[in-house]
């Protein structure tokens, strides 16, 4: 069996997406009808930002303890509120912040700040553990063959 290269390089690639349903976040869906199952659509991650997000436990290390390092002497109270705005009460484990990584750049609709994706982890955990587990295991699957763009008979412009 041998592999197409030529066949590989001309295809065209869509990340797969899936919608999870969140029905415990149901308060926070704008125009959702009785009976309706809110949904958070999500998709797989490219490999630059799959490394990107497998850097982030790196950088919610270094961040802790650069913040530490500047808030020392600081009031107690001030160093509580610099934690908050950053998204975490001392060191963050390794697994939520790759995470809340994922969550960030594999959210489709809603798009999600890394702010949102702190508070949703703190607040819902099993949703935010949900949609992350979905988009890892679609990244795992790859991205799927599209079909290739085709030029128009019809003349769009002159």
């Amino acid at each position: 069996m041998e592999f197409d290269l030529s066949a590989f390089e001309k295809a065209s690639f869509k990340a797969r997406e899936a919608s999870v349903p969140v029905p415990d976040l149901a308060h926070f869906f704008k125009d959702l009808e009785e009976g309706q199952t809110p949904v958070w659509w999500v998709r797989g991650l490219e490999g630059e930002e799959l490394a990107r997000v497998n850097e982030s436990q790196e950088r919610s290390a270094n961040l802790v303890a650069v913040t530490e390092a500047l808030m020392s002497g600081q009031p107690e109270q001030l160093k509580d509120t610099v934690n908050q705005l950053l998204g975490h009460t001392g060191e963050v484990p390794s697994d939520l912040a790759r995470r809340q990584a994922i969550l960030v750049a594999g959210s489709v609709a809603p798009k999600v700040s890394q702010q949102v994706a702190v508070k949703l982890a703190k607040a819902h955990p099993i949703e935010f553990y949900s949609l992350t587990t979905e988009i890892i295991r679609l990244t795992g699957l790859g991205s799927v063959p599209g079909k290739p763009m085709r030029s128009s008979r019809s003349q769009t412009s002159k």
